[in-house]
């Protein structure tokens, strides 16, 4: 059975008066079956679709998805990934973050948040700020006393990032390719997790 944990973002007052709501729930997938592939996909599909430079390129075929993230499940059950959802009571999935604990073997303190996603239709509403918090938690109780990341300089994760107290270590151009070929700069982060 999946952990459940805390998101601490239930309501938020919105613009216009309009309550936002975070996500129902934030786990932890111990096991990767084919409904999570399935949603996991959908969420990856999206944020592709939807020109985020995530590691791959436009289109993203479902069956690239799926095999990616059969990749990710066979890291999680051999421990060396953790990776959290956010969902709607439904079970529907809004985003995900993987934590990547397996390291060299000379920084055996140190993990990297990856594939930090939300899905289109659950922006802005405290999503990634949940994932972020969740797994920088789950880091922390793996006894990780640093965390790493990069981002797309200038994107709505760079700004999230900063939010979050995450200290910038600096951007390196052309770092990746937009999913329509393009290339984008990536800002390095790192902080120190706590409990």
């Amino acid at each position: 059975m999946a952990r459940r944990l805390a998101t601490g973002l239930d309501k938020n007052a919105g613009s216009a008066g309009n309550v936002r709501m975070g996500p129902s729930q934030i786990r932890s997938l111990p096991v990767i079956g084919d409904r999570e592939i399935a949603g996991l996909s959908d969420v990856l599909i999206d944020c592709v679709e939807g020109g985020a430079s995530v590691s791959f390129m436009h289109p993203l075929t479902r069956a690239k998805a799926e095999a990616f993230w059969r990749g990710v499940a066979a890291g999680v059950a051999r421990g060396e990934r953790v990776v959290l959802v956010a969902e709607e009571e439904t079970g529907a999935m809004l985003g995900t973050v993987t934590v990547i604990l397996k390291q060299p073997e000379n920084q055996p303190h140190r993990a990297e948040i990856a594939k930090m996603l939300v899905h289109r239709r659950a922006r802005r509403r405290g999503v990634g700020a949940a994932l972020l918090a969740a797994a920088e938690k789950s880091a922390f109780a793996a006894g990780k006393t640093l965390l790493v990341l990069d981002t797309v300089s200038g994107s709505d994760g760079d700004r999230l990032y900063a939010r979050q107290g995450w200290r910038r270590c600096g951007e390196i151009p052309d770092y990746a390719l937009w999913p329509d070929g393009r290339f984008c700069a990536a800002t390095i982060f790192f902080k120190f997790p706590r409990a």
